[in-house]
């Protein structure tokens, strides 16, 4: 077992199908959630969305039933379109995925408006995450470590996360930082999670 607390299913979508995803993960972890401890946070990825329509396609994954709304954001390993990582914090998203190249003025938007940025475990978002770890601790803003996860394996071990964090250029205490932001962060969003003293969680 990984000693998870909770899991978010955040499947990509963009208009043209929200409105068949977002309820079966709503309707799904409605379910699981009373089959098991580790609680199922329904949510999405708008990706590759144009900017401009960012904000209204979070607003109405949010209506859908969407407690987590994430931006896929521009990395530099697929062609997405400039301006999405502010649009997204602009748009209220709680996190900002994979950012790639992010500026500090981005940051400190993110910092301002309470988004996450995001360390990527994934193959090749994970390439700047050692720039995107510079940045928010310049700007203050608030990382979370994502497992980008689509399949079981790609499930992360807490020595595994803590090797992400160290490949970003980050010491040892970042493991607790980024999990405490990620408790923060469900808690803001209706999911708090209860720990034992002295534990850690993924």
């Amino acid at each position: 077992m990984l000693g998870y607390s909770a899991v978010a299913i955040t499947d990509h979508g963009d208009a043209s199908n929200l409105d068949f995803i977002i309820p079966r993960i709503v309707k799904l972890a409605a379910f699981l959630n009373t089959a098991q401890p580790v609680k199922v946070v329904p949510g999405i990825e708008l990706t590759h969305v144009p900017p401009g329509s960012i904000g209204t396609l979070v607003r109405e994954a949010r209506e859908l039933g969407a407690s987590l709304v994430v931006i896929h954001g521009e990395t530099i390993v697929e062609p997405v379109a400039p301006g999405t990582n502010r649009a997204g914090i602009e748009a209220g998203a709680d996190i900002l995925a994979h950012p790639g190249l992010i500026d500090d003025e981005t940051a400190r938007l993110a910092a301002a408006a309470g988004t996450l940025l995001e360390l990527s475990a994934r193959s090749g978002h994970s390439l700047t995450n050692g720039h995107v770890a510079r940045i928010a601790l310049n700007s203050g803003a608030m990382l979370v470590l994502n497992s980008d996860a689509h399949s079981s394996g790609d499930m992360m071990t807490e020595e595994f996360a803590g090797c992400v964090l160290s490949g970003a250029g980050l010491p040892a205490t970042a493991f607790r930082v980024v999990m405490s932001n990620a408790r923060r962060l469900l808690e803001k969003i209706g999911y708090p999670i209860a720990l034992p003293a002295g534990s850690s969680d993924l």
